[in-house]
């Protein structure tokens, strides 16, 4: 029960941070915060992208936050500087409310050691 406070507790304090600084303090949900480590992994932040891009973004991110569970490792950088991954185990079926947990357990632990939150 306390891991589950403390998960909330950061949760709470990385949506207040990110929210306040990309989005005029309204409140970003999961899906844009995945987007916002996929720029911030890519390197280059004041890109247009395409639909299709975007997309890609969001994948760079879900490997990287995923990467220390043990499913992805970089792989290489390709010539347009993307960030590749490879698969290293299965992710396991896992329902929705599991997925988010384990997503944001990843994303509080990326910001950690980002030294964004403690």
């Amino acid at each position: 029960m306390k891991k589950e406070k403390s998960l909330k507790v950061k949760w709470d304090e990385i949506i207040k941070i990110l929210s306040i600084k990309f989005n005029d303090g309204e409140n970003l949900d999961i899906e844009a915060i995945i987007y916002l480590i996929g720029l911030q992994e890519l390197g280059r932040i004041n890109l247009k992208f395409r639909k299709d891009q975007k997309i890609d973004l969001m994948h760079i991110a879900i490997c990287r936050l995923l990467e220390p569970y043990g499913y992805y490792q970089f792989n290489y950088t390709d010539k347009d500087g993307w960030p590749h991954y490879k698969v290293l185990t299965k992710l396991p079926n896992l329902k929705s409310g599991e997925q988010t947990l384990l997503m944001k357990e990843a994303i509080i632990n990326y910001f950690s050691q980002k030294q964004l939150i403690q």
